[in-house]
């Protein structure tokens, strides 16, 4: 199989992400070198030892220090799933206070393709810096898969969805 590059799975804490080894498995199986980074929080929701075994890279969620080497290959595609309230908003506004929320403020400044797919409760989806974050990031080129019409249960969409819109955004 011919490598489609190097993917960035960016994890968030909401409960997808205990299924976080579905889709590592599901991009690696496209072709993808997958690297997970992970909020803090989202830290707590997969097991990165188990992770790293799958993907063959540590799961990063702290920035290194300037004398530590730099051992995450370059990005060629990201996908943030799934992404939570805080994180959009974070990332939209700009405030790069983790290494995950860094990661994509540079990643989006350089140009990388980027698939974001919101999670959230019903009142966070309802909040108005909500609304605002997501247009902020369709505007600046992410492609964010939400659909407040959803029922709570289907705003994310599947894994295998959210692949082949990443397949769409680079194809397209």
């Amino acid at each position: 199989m011919t490598s489609r590059g190097v993917l960035y799975f960016v994890v968030c804490a909401a409960p997808a992400a205990y299924d976080a080894e579905t889709f590592t498995l599901l991009a690696r199986d496209a072709g993808w070198r997958v690297c997970v980074i992970a909020t803090p929080m989202g830290l707590r929701f997969v097991d990165a030892a188990h992770l790293a075994e799958v993907t063959g890279q540590p799961v990063r969620s702290e920035f290194r220090m300037p004398n530590e080497p730099n051992e995450l290959p370059g990005a060629d595609a990201v996908v943030v799933a799934p992404a939570t309230f805080n994180t959009i908003n974070k990332w939209a506004a700009g405030f790069a206070d983790t290494f995950a929320v860094g990661l994509l403020c540079e990643l989006m400044g350089f140009g990388v393709p980027i698939v974001a797919a919101p999670l959230l409760k019903d009142a966070l989806a309802r909040h108005p810096a909500f609304a605002r974050s997501v247009e902020t990031l369709r505007g600046a080129g992410v492609r964010v898969l939400f659909d407040p019409a959803a029922p709570p249960n289907a705003r994310m969409p599947r894994w295998e969805r959210i692949l082949t819109e990443l397949d769409s955004t680079l194809d397209g």
